[in-house]
């Protein structure tokens, strides 16, 4: 250690830059965030007089000791709507130890402490606006920081200093009773034993020695591998300020500021973000990016920075181009890190954890737009043109290889949709296929518990919109035989699993619509039903799906796929087929000459290293089977989805996550699975004109009926007919054409159908209970027949 100390000392600071830029790329890459939040001065009083302070001051005869929590809110729902997603409270320490005015108007508000009424207007500012609180209330006991952790998302405590020396008469701790460096660190070492997501940092230029500034970053350093709770260190500068103690005290100089940062970024390592204001660096804030900073703190668009009102921050573009000119990509993050976001169970309390579900994106940072899934809402960027592309693809791309593409902001993730286009012109053209098709769901009474699933009744299913309904095969015959008139060449058949339902159930669809309409193909099933299906008659998979292709079955849809990974169904789907029996089921369709697609399901639970593993599995089962057509992204519709509703769930995918999904699969994918679907339910026109851009050449079907989508909220139509569709592809400069299922010609005359059809019938949807149905005698779970 005294080896270290010394290098650190003498090393020139160019040295030391360098060396702190190589920590910070292995640690966070190219990423630097800041948190975009509003500033809540709750109160100005504090018990303590620290020599370089202008927040905290005595009262004054007149004033409130205390925001009012009207005021509070106020602040609060003027930062929601400018985008903040951080409340951070700033406060004095204990002013009712000081002062009776405190004391009064904390009896008048009916609280005994500061600490009780934070916690109040925390929960409030939680409830009423879904900001996410930080909490800086000084050093407290571990009762106090427990009560706290309840309504806070994340706490911090600047240490500031070990140097005892600087609470002397004099100094700038002096008279400050919560200054004592012990105290403060136990608060930290308190706050990582109850999980509390921590930030700490250190004050340069207050009297302190590079020495004692050294000894401060290693007694942080070891606090966050005692706990993994502290994850932030903040390197500040101290600026004079008239009217303190140390007005006459020369500034910090950039040097020092300078050599600070880069020796807490190497004492520290690459796993403890390092934080700087901006704003106290003023023009030269850029400079602290080559000390190997990685993050800004928190930037607001609505209030000033009470603790240095005299420095307003830079506008969050200047901070972005100062980091782009040195290669980097800035992005907004949470008050906690990704690192806490991940495992939410351990870091956050449970009346806590949905809004930060709520707020965070598929890395754990916050979530960069308000786009959600099937909302009728403008997207929020534009795919740019002809950026030099990503070179990577196909059995290039692994894990880390995606994972790293689906990290991807700025200007990179400019390159990877301009790698997904070129490839898409290269291997499919111009043309973006869609086809005509009518989707039939007959039943919505199902005995599995999907959490995402708002579609679905039943006892052990969320009842959440209508009534349950099963679908009479008359009726299912009518509407095919309707939508042949139409111009169809497709009925795409899924449903919930009724308990009653055999594997004769389907295989009597398949026959009767065949039989009525020997033409339109039949693309139906999940594999869950298929399964479902099989295990109700005792077959194994490859009889059973023979029988269902010999009565006239054409295809399977990808559903029921989600994320082919069995760590997130264990969560989104516990009972559904598991990964290996998903793959199973399409592997014996492709054996018995049936074709498949393959769906992923994005934007709830799951990392982006499980989008990477979804797509590597159906790479391999393609390799080995060959019979996917397309993969469809279906971004995740929050709405109505009980695992959202319940706070377990994100808000869907953003809208960069979206069209990167789109476009890492068809650089991953290629040559194997040529056709990328959008789902324009889901996306949107605006949003499908932007996928057409990233890599994506097939829009699906017109529907005609779509009841799932708009179960979970979607606010985009059942019907997208043909005049709509081919104007939709002509819009993003492209040429439509309609496809059969399989990506054939359809007949003339169907094409010609399918212009100026007339009006759908009314569909029918008698009650579950008109239809008579009896369970099976023995119903075997598709886990039952596991290994």
């Amino acid at each position: 250690m005294a080896h270290l100390v010394s290098e650190l000392l003498t090393a020139p600071l160019n040295d030391l830059m360098a060396d702190a830029r190589r920590v910070r790329a292995r640690g966070t890459g190219t990423l630097v965030t800041y948190s975009p939040k509003v500033f809540v001065p709750l109160t100005t009083l504090c018990r303590d007089v620290c020599g370089y302070c202008t927040f905290a001051r005595p009262p004054r005869r007149g004033e409130r000791a205390y925001l009012t929590e009207d005021e509070v809110l106020a602040i609060a729902r003027a930062g929601a709507e400018a985008g903040c997603t951080e409340a951070l409270f700033t406060l004095g320490d204990r002013p009712e130890a000081r002062y009776r005015v405190a004391r009064e108007e904390l009896a008048a508000l009916g609280c005994a402490t500061t600490l009780e009424y934070l916690a109040r207007c925390a929960r409030r500012v939680l409830d009423e606006t879904g900001l996410l609180p930080h909490l800086n209330p000084g050093v407290m006991t571990r009762e106090e920081l427990a009560a706290l952790r309840p309504v806070a998302a994340s706490m911090g405590l600047m240490l500031e200093t070990t140097a005892e020396r600087l609470a002397a008469r004099g100094g700038p701790h002096w008279a400050s009773p919560d200054k004592v460096p012990a105290r403060r660190l136990e608060t930290m070492r308190l706050a990582g034993e109850l999980a509390i997501p921590f930030t700490s940092g250190i004050l340069v230029g207050i009297g302190e020695t590079r020495e004692e500034r050294i000894e401060a970053l290693l007694a942080l350093r070891e606090l966050a591998g005692e706990r993994g709770h502290l994850r932030e260190v903040i390197v500040q500068n101290f600026r004079a300020k008239p009217g303190t103690r140390m007005a006459d005290r020369p500034d910090a100089t950039v040097e020092e500021h300078l050599w600070s940062v880069a020796v807490a970024r190497i004492v520290l390592g690459p796993d403890v973000h390092v934080q700087a204001p901006p704003n106290l660096a003023y023009d030269d804030f850029p400079l602290l990016l080559d000390a190997g900073i990685d993050d800004w703190g928190g930037v607001s668009p609505v209030t000033v920075d009470h603790v240095n009102p005299e420095a307003p921050w830079p506008a969050v573009e200047r901070l972005r181009e100062a980091c782009r000119s040195r290669g980097l990509e800035l992005a907004p993050r949470l008050p906690l890190y990704p690192e806490h976001v991940a495992d939410l169970e351990r870091w956050a309390d449970p009346a806590v954890a949905p809004a930060i579900r709520r707020a965070a994106d598929a890395h754990g940072l916050a979530r960069e737009d308000r786009w959600a899934p099937g909302e009728p809402v403008s997207v929020p960027f534009v795919v740019g043109r002809d950026p030099a592309p990503v070179g990577l693809l196909g059995e290039e791309l692994g894990e880390e290889e995606l994972v790293r593409l689906f990290a991807a902001r700025g200007r990179e993730r400019e390159r990877v949709f301009a790698a997904a286009d070129a490839l898409r012109r290269e291997t499919c053209g111009d043309d973006v296929t869609y086809v005509v098709t009518r989707n039939v769901q007959y039943t919505n009474v199902c005995y599995f518990r999907c959490g995402f699933c708002a579609f679905s009744k039943g006892k052990l299913a969320e009842n959440l919109r209508g009534p349950a309904y099963l679908v009479p095969e008359e009726e299912i015959v009518r509407r095919v035989e309707e939508a042949w008139e139409r111009g169809a060449t497709e009925v795409c058949l899924q449903g919930g699993i009724h308990p009653s339902f055999t594997g004769d159930y389907y295989a009597g669809v398949v026959s009767a619509i065949k039989d009525a309409v020997p033409g339109i193909h039949v693309h139906a099933f999940s594999a869950l039903e298929v399964w479902q299906g099989a295990a109700t008659l005792g077959l194994d998979l490859e009889p059973y799906l023979t029988r269902l292709r010999d009565l006239g079955l054409g295809s399977l849809p990808g559903t029921a796929a989600e994320i082919l990974d069995d760590e997130v169904r264990a969560i989104i789907c516990p009972d559904k087929v598991t990964t290996d029996q998903w793959l199973e089921v399409h592997g014996a369709a492709h054996a018995v000459g049936l074709r498949s697609n393959v769906t992923i399901m994005f934007g709830h639970v799951e990392r982006t290293v499980h989008w990477a593993r979804h797509l590597l599995r159906a790479r391999a089962q393609q390799a080995r089977s060959g019979g996917f057509t397309e993969l469809v992204p279906l971004p995740f519709v929050p709405m109505e989805a009980p695992i959202y509703l319940k706070g377990r769930a994100r808000r869907g995918p953003t809208f960069g996550e979206t069209l990167l999904l789109h476009a890492v699969a068809r650089l991953a994918l290629h040559p194997s699975i040529t056709n990328i679907q959008a789902s324009w339910v889901k996306l949107g026109p605006e949003g499908v004109r932007q996928a057409l851009a990233a890599g994506v050449n097939d829009l699906g079907g017109t529907l005609m009926n779509e009841s799932i989508s708009r179960a979970a909220g979607s606010e985009w139509g059942q019907e997208l007919p043909p005049e709509a569709m081919e104007e939709l592809i002509r819009s993003a400069g492209r040429r439509p054409r309609q496809r059969t299922t399989t990506y054939g010609t359809p007949p003339r005359e169907q094409v010609r159908r399918s212009f100026g059809a007339a009006p759908l019938a009314e569909p029918l949807n008698p009650p579950v209970r008109d239809a008579g149905l009896r369970r099976p005698g023995k119903l075997l779970r598709p886990a039952a027949l596991a290994g």
